[in-house]
């Protein structure tokens, strides 16, 4: 690995792991989860710098395009007032969350360092989207088509409720 390849991985890891620090932290929900947006991106980031780019871009199109921006509308819409997450913490629960963090990251430790870690080879990494693709269109592609049609029949189904109820008032 090279100085760079090092650089850019630390890079794309603080990306993901020092929003999600700072969500933490944030008083306010609309910051958390813009926060939040940012953390994603970062792990997106390294699906990418790992070679994974289907999960990379899959990454992007439904939590940063999808899930994200539904939140941030979601929450931009329905609060006129402003929110702070001081006055939604419990502090009765605090302890049980250090409890349980502490737990996960022993055990975190215990399997790191119980891991036989093995060096991948220097070889460069093939795209994955290919692949994928290939297998969603043959062994795969009855699932896939069910799949499609499930999400047009709650899409068509959704439509007709709201309408309903447009024509009720």
């Amino acid at each position: 690995m090279s100085f760079y390849e090092g650089l850019l991985f630390y890079l794309l890891a603080a990306t993901a792991v020092l929003p999600g620090v700072m969500i933490l932290f944030s008083r306010d929900i609309v910051h958390a989860a813009f926060w939040l947006l940012a953390s994603l991106a970062g792990v997106a980031g390294l699906y990418l710098y790992l070679g994974a780019d289907f999960l990379g871009f899959t990454q992007v199109m439904i939590y940063i395009g999808g899930i994200m921006i539904l939140i941030i509308f979601g929450l931009m819409v329905t609060h006129k007032q402003k929110i702070s997450l001081s006055q939604l913490a419990q502090k009765r629960l605090l302890v049980p969350a250090v409890i349980t963090g502490g737990i996960i990251l022993t055990a975190l430790l215990y399997v790191i360092n119980k891991t036989t870690w093995k060096p991948t080879a220097s070889e460069e990494m093939e795209p994955t989207s290919a692949d994928i693709g290939y297998l969603l269109m043959s062994d795969y592609l009855l699932p896939f088509e069910i799949a499609s049609i499930v999400l047009l029949v709650g899409l068509v189904g959704g439509v007709y409720i709201a309408r309903r109820k447009e024509r009720e008032a």
